[in-house]
């Protein structure tokens, strides 16, 4: 069935809806979309898309949808947590995620409760550890498909006291059957108050399993999806079965979630996953009418007029 557009939205003048409603509406819409274009549209819209409230959730991924032009991620998403002045809470730098951009964001945002740095292999240990010290109230970790050891795990447990949900996927594989524990032991001893936990393609054994059902008694959803190491039967399937609410298991089907084929193979190379090529840019001050973030220098004065 075709929809109808009404003469009334055709000529309805979206600039002049109430404030509360149009940042509703703005905000569902994506960081770089806003800082790109979104706000140029007119001066009332521009002095909404710099409200703080506006950047309390920053999310900066799937931006090769929106055009053909490469922008400069670290530092539009600089740029985003200034405008948040302190005020963000949830954020979303994967793949283009540094040591020193995620530095940017714990100096100036300490209330981070959702953190999202997903494939960020410039991430390193020490650069985790130093940021997640300056997030006591952090509650939300996904730090899949990043290359970190147990000891920073460890120190993610010891300084997030109220993380709930974290996620270490990894890569699904058969073999070599390689067993390993540690990220096992690692959460099993320092996050106690985990409800949620997410360890796809992990090395862990029954015994990591155990561990972590032990240290984790709030946990309520267990993903062990491609953990071929795991050898679910009596005693351990009856305690899953029992503690956990929302359980997915070593050889269930990875076509209807989020980790379907296309997924692993696109995070298989680190090579083409990693942006690259990215354009140097110039931020003005926030003075001036117009911010350049790509190759592309395109004057938006003339869009500031209501």
């Amino acid at each position: 069935m075709s929809t109808t557009i009404t003469p009334d939205l055709q000529t309805r003048d979206w600039t002049e809806l109430p404030v509360d409603v149009t940042a509703t509406i703005l905000a569902k819409v994506g960081a770089i979309e806003i800082l790109t274009s979104v706000q140029y549209v007119c001066s009332s819209w521009l002095r909404i898309c710099r409200e703080p409230s506006m950047w309390r959730s920053i999310d900066m991924r799937n931006l090769g949808d929106l055009c053909d032009v490469e922008y400069d991620l670290g530092k539009m998403c600089r740029h985003a947590v200034d405008l948040s002045h302190g005020s963000l809470i949830s954020i979303n730098i994967e793949s283009f995620g540094t040591d020193d951009l995620l530095n940017y964001i714990a100096e100036r945002c300490p209330h981070i409760r959702s953190l999202r740095l997903v494939s960020c292999y410039c991430i390193s240990d020490l650069g985790l550890i130093e940021a997640v010290s300056k997030f006591p109230l952090l509650e939300e970790l996904d730090i899949s498909f990043c290359s970190l050891s147990k000891e920073t795990l460890e120190a993610v447990g010891s300084c997030c006291p109220h993380l709930k949900s974290l996620k270490l996927n990894d890569k699904g594989y058969r073999c070599p059957k390689i067993v390993c524990d540690d990220e096992a032991i690692a959460i099993a001893e320092n996050m106690p108050k985990l409800c949620h936990l997410e360890i796809f393609g992990n090395k862990l054994s029954n015994d990591g399993l155990e561990a972590i059902l032990d240290g984790c008694p709030h946990l309520e959803s267990l993903d062990l999806r491609q953990c071929f190491n795991i050898n679910l039967g009596g005693n351990l399937q009856k305690r899953c079965a029992e503690r956990i609410k929302v359980m997915q298991y070593p050889d269930d089907s990875i076509k209807d979630g989020e980790f379907d084929t296309d997924f692993l193979e696109h995070y298989g190379s680190s090579e083409e996953d990693y942006p690259s090529g990215i354009s140097d840019i110039e931020f003005v001050s926030d003075e001036d009418d117009y911010y350049e973030f790509s190759d592309y220098e395109f004057d938006y004065e003339y869009m500031f007029y209501d």
